[in-house]
């Protein structure tokens, strides 16, 4: 049952991810960063209401793992060059872990 779970998830989460990419990437992929960030937050308040079982296959690993993508992150911060790759990268990562965090603390974690 979990795998068909993660599989519904993904079902809305990698969609989402795609029109985001398709709607706002540019220069600085602001849709994969946008992807990134809302998946953040969401995880982050899955762990702030102890989410756990059938729902956090649901949300935590479908949802969120189809929304978010690390490959694309990685393949764009190279593509950006040494100097914007990397500050893109950093920004990607402070804007998750800060997202995270802010889940956390609207869930009432």
């Amino acid at each position: 049952m979990s795998a068909l779970l993660v599989a519904l998830g993904a079902a809305v989460g990698a969609p989402l991810r795609y029109a985001l990419g398709h709607h706002f990437d540019g220069a600085w992929h602001r849709g994969t960063l946008t992807a990134n960030t809302l998946a953040s937050l969401v995880l982050g308040a899955c762990v702030g209401w102890s989410v756990e079982g059938s729902t956090l296959a649901l949300v935590g690993t479908g949802f969120c793992g189809g929304l978010s993508t690390y490959s694309s992150l990685a393949v764009q911060a190279r593509d950006l060059g040494p100097r914007q790759g990397a500050a893109y990268a950093l920004v990607t990562i402070l804007l998750g872990l800060g997202a995270c965090a802010l889940g956390y603390v609207l869930a009432g974690g």
